[in-house]
């Protein structure tokens, strides 16, 4: 009888499109798109560099989903972080908030990918469809989750604005955190986070301790 193999081809197809996005993503980290060749990525990822053009068409398609996935890195944890949670809509926010500014989202070798990548967006249009998607669907999940609040008297232009702030505040901690980590005390960010996000839509986050380990009676002393 023949035995049907395609669950572990398509497992093993997985693997290795993770694979080349893995060392895609690592070497720009380490040395700019310039050092993310054909050749190099297939070495790092130990495969045939035949391989990029049979999974993902071309070295430019390939660039571009390295970067969809770190762009939607930061959307992720927290969506899997909400998934978990059934509690009243300040504590989604904070839980949802703080996911973005702990390990592992918030990391140097992920700062120094977006960095190696930025300057490309504006000359390449599929990088900048990346960049687009990635951004609006950590905003929109976001300004849901501020609209949850039920805040009385609050226009969805507000809602918009308030959740254009938010993200610029989280961003930049993001960014500061990877790039001088030892700066900063453990939970830092994230109380900083909540209290800045909180000041922007007039709520206390950091009364949602209880849903965010980082945020210890001791820590908030």
């Amino acid at each position: 009888m023949k035995v049907d193999r395609r669950p572990y081809r398509r497992e093993s197809e997985d693997s290795r499109r993770e694979a080349l996005i893995s060392a895609t993503q690592s070497l720009v980290a380490e040395g700019g798109p310039r050092a993310a060749t054909v050749r190099a990525i297939a070495d790092r990822a130990g495969v045939t560099p035949g391989l990029i053009r049979h999974y993902f068409g071309s070295k430019d398609e390939l660039s571009r989903a390295a970067y969809r996935q770190l762009m939607d890195g930061m959307t992720d944890k927290g969506s899997e972080a909400l998934a978990e949670l059934g509690a009243a809509a300040p504590a989604r926010l904070a839980v949802f908030v703080a996911a973005a500014l702990r390990p592992p989202v918030v990391d140097g070798a992920a700062v120094g990918l977006w960095a190696g990548y930025l300057h490309m967006v504006r000359a390449d249009p599929g990088l900048q469809a990346a960049h687009e998607a990635g951004y609006l669907r950590y905003r929109d999940t976001l300004e849901g989750l501020i609209r949850d609040l039920a805040r009385p008297d609050i226009t969805p232009a507000q809602t918009r604005a308030e959740a254009i702030a938010c993200n610029a505040v989280i961003d930049g901690l993001w960014l500061e955190g990877g790039v001088l980590p030892h700066l900063f005390t453990s939970g830092e960010l994230v109380r900083i986070g909540l209290t800045s996000v909180g000041a922007i839509l007039g709520v206390n986050l950091l009364n949602e301790q209880s849903f965010v380990p980082e945020l210890s009676l001791a820590s908030l002393g």
